[in-house]
């Protein structure tokens, strides 16, 4: 498997594109989203701002502060005629402790927080600290440990008695791959050829080299650089995500999509007024399609959480991370 493949694989297992995979019953689940951090905040500290322009909404954003360089992940908020409100959380399934405790009060306002997960159907919620044999969720845990941050799974109270299920049971999920002839394999050989295809085009940021991994490896703050490395592919989530799901789209994300959406207005026909959708980042942009040209939704508002934060420490040397466009140079040259 070539570097890019290897950091393919990273971007998807952060932004829930992967799967979660608690045990149940001896048997694996596919546990999902829920999906790619510094220092979180809570409502009060977050850089709340309404999105008034009629640009694309963002989910992710990359902020390339020499300072304070960071990953933020967004609530974006969005209010019907009949005085409804729905928040978008997009998220990531490693981030900061302080972003998953600053959602964990956030979570308690809502009438309902409607969560992703593919598990089998009398599976309950997972418990903190819940493991698996997937080899996916080991992946993600061995992110945690690169990156140096927190595993979704152990950060979110999903015992919380607003917490919905919304998404696909593991029987239903495998069924309609079967039938669609769809597998990760095949979804990844698909990213892969749309990824070549895209490279070098205007607004694709620069591949990461093998070069530039070593240089981070080698790196006394290593964390911080690989963090930085995959921050900044981020802002190309879109064409990503678009790759990965084809003109036809896929059960990772368009059949998971269209479950949230029915339990989401089952939701609101309970009388519900003021409801969370928690999804993996990358499954946002479908989410908020629906919510605003099928069930008419207006977005009113977008607040930001820092996810990863990659400030640099006192005792770091300066970050050899490469601009945009440039390549690092291999260990050791000069």
């Amino acid at each position: 498997m070539s570097e890019r493949s290897v950091l393919r694989a990273f971007l998807y297992a952060l932004l829930g594109l992967g799967a979660l995979v608690p045990a149940a019953r001896g048997r694996a689940a596919i546990a999902d989203d829920p999906a790619p951090a510094a220092p979180a905040t809570d409502a009060r500290a977050a850089d709340a701002e309404a999105d008034a322009d009629d640009g694309k909404t963002e989910f992710l954003r990359y902020v390339d502060d020499a300072k304070h360089p960071r990953l933020e992940a967004a609530i974006v908020t969005y209010r019907n005629a009949d005085g409804v409100t729905v928040h978008l959380i997009a998220a990531v399934h490693v981030g900061e402790k302080s972003y998953y405790d600053g959602l964990n009060k956030t979570f308690k306002a809502y009438d309902a927080l409607l969560y992703e997960m593919v598990k089998p159907k009398e599976m309950p919620a997972p418990v903190r600290g819940q493991k698996s044999g997937s080899m996916v969720s080991a992946f993600q845990r061995f992110l945690t440990d690169v990156l140096k941050l927190e595993f979704q799974l152990d950060g979110i109270d999903y015992s919380a008695p607003n917490f919905v299920h919304a998404d696909l049971d593991v029987e239903t999920f495998y069924k309609l791959q079967e039938e669609r002839g769809e597998s990760l394999f095949t979804l990844m050989l698909q990213s892969m050829m749309s990824q070549m295809a895209r490279a070098g085009q205007p607004g694709a940021p620069p591949p990461i080299t093998i070069f530039d991994l070593l240089a981070a490896m080698n790196r006394p703050d290593s964390a911080r650089q690989y963090k930085l490395l995959l921050a900044r592919q981020f802002q190309d989530i879109e064409a990503q995500v678009a790759g990965l799901e084809g003109p036809n789209g896929s059960v990772l994300l368009t059949e998971r999509n269209k479950a949230a959406l029915r339990v989401l207005k089952e939701t609101i026909e309970a009388g519900k007024k003021d409801i969370g959708v928690f999804y993996g980042a990358g499954h946002m942009h479908g989410l908020e399609e629906a919510l605003v040209n099928d069930i008419g939704f207006e977005r009113v508002g977008t607040e930001w959480r820092v996810a990863w934060d990659m400030t640099p420490s006192a005792q770091a040397a300066p970050a050899t991370t490469p601009r945009p466009g440039t390549r690092a140079a291999p260990v050791g040259a000069r």
